[in-house]
């Protein structure tokens, strides 16, 4: 059997996936053909359904858990994790209703934080998640929504943060953050999707068997990145979540799918009665 697969370039994903999807563990008779792309182009292809198995942000994941079930392996979930509202000059956060925003899309988890924190920030612009520091830095954007290794990297490029919405989320909920996960389409038949699911658990542990050392998967795709900041990403995107998203990370991501309803961002009757496959229908 084979199956597609999409997800980032960005150092967990490669981290995640490279066993899988470079011959390092037995697949038992299944075989992947992947693509990397940002996380938004993967929200846009998850909306329709152009791949069997997807990474997906957990904003994206709102609209789609009908055709798609969450698995259990791969998640990005977590404390201190979230995405950071930046901007060039001090900015106070009274004063974000007015200012001009660079997002990493409208459909990621990223900007789903955004709106459940600022509901009045609607001056908002898409641009591809690694090019948002530089258009902050140019004034092309009053603020910029940052995630994934820009988190890293703002303070030396000279950016401040004017809210971290993790922490935000985490103290108004008292929830780890969802961020993104893995996905796939409930058509296929459920023993299949329970082997992928444990075999993307078999490739992180494998990965993390193998660490300190980076595969070449990881620092080919992360070629902008210095060694440090893949560490740092992997170490804190890469966690317990991620082999098994757990009840608490289940609580986590239920959490956010009930004030996403509460706020009218989404409505119920979008949302599949249960996001793992087992107990789906």
């Amino acid at each position: 059997m084979k199956l597609t697969l999409g997800f980032s370039p960005c150092p967990n994903d490669t981290f995640i996936f490279d066993a899988l999807v470079n011959g390092k563990i037995d697949t038992k008779g299944i075989s992947f053909s992947y693509e990397m792309h940002d996380v938004e182009t993967l929200n846009q292809m998850a909306e329709r359904e152009a791949l069997d198995i997807t990474k997906l942000s957990y904003g994206s994941y709102l609209r789609l858990s009908k055709p798609y079930a969450l698995l259990h392996a791969g998640s990005a979930l977590g404390k201190g994790v979230g995405p950071l509202l930046v901007s060039k000059k001090p900015i106070l956060l009274e004063a974000i209703d007015k200012c001009s925003i660079a997002i990493p899309g409208a459909k990621t988890t990223a900007n789903l934080l955004l709106s459940l924190a600022a509901p009045k920030a609607q001056n908002k612009t898409e641009l591809v998640f690694n090019e948002i520091e530089n258009a902050v830095l140019n004034n092309d954007y009053d603020l910029g929504l940052i995630i994934h290794e820009s988190r890293f990297t703002y303070v030396q490029k000279g950016l401040h943060k004017v809210i971290d919405l993790g922490d935000w989320w985490e103290q108004s909920y008292k929830a780890a953050i969802p961020l993104g996960g893995i996905v796939m389409k409930r058509c296929i038949e459920k023993s299949v999707l329970a082997q992928v699911d444990a075999l993307i658990k078999e490739s992180v542990l494998y990965a993390w068997k193998h660490y300190p050392n980076l595969p070449e998967f990881v620092t080919h795709n992360a070629q902008e990145m210095n060694e440090q900041v893949m560490r740092q990403h992997i170490q804190l995107y890469v966690n317990e979540y991620t082999t098994n998203l757990g009840d608490i990370g289940l609580h986590s991501v239920n959490t956010l799918f009930q004030k996403a309803i509460d706020s009218h961002l989404i409505n119920k009757s979008q949302v599949a009665e249960n996001l793992f496959y087992e107990t789906t229908s």
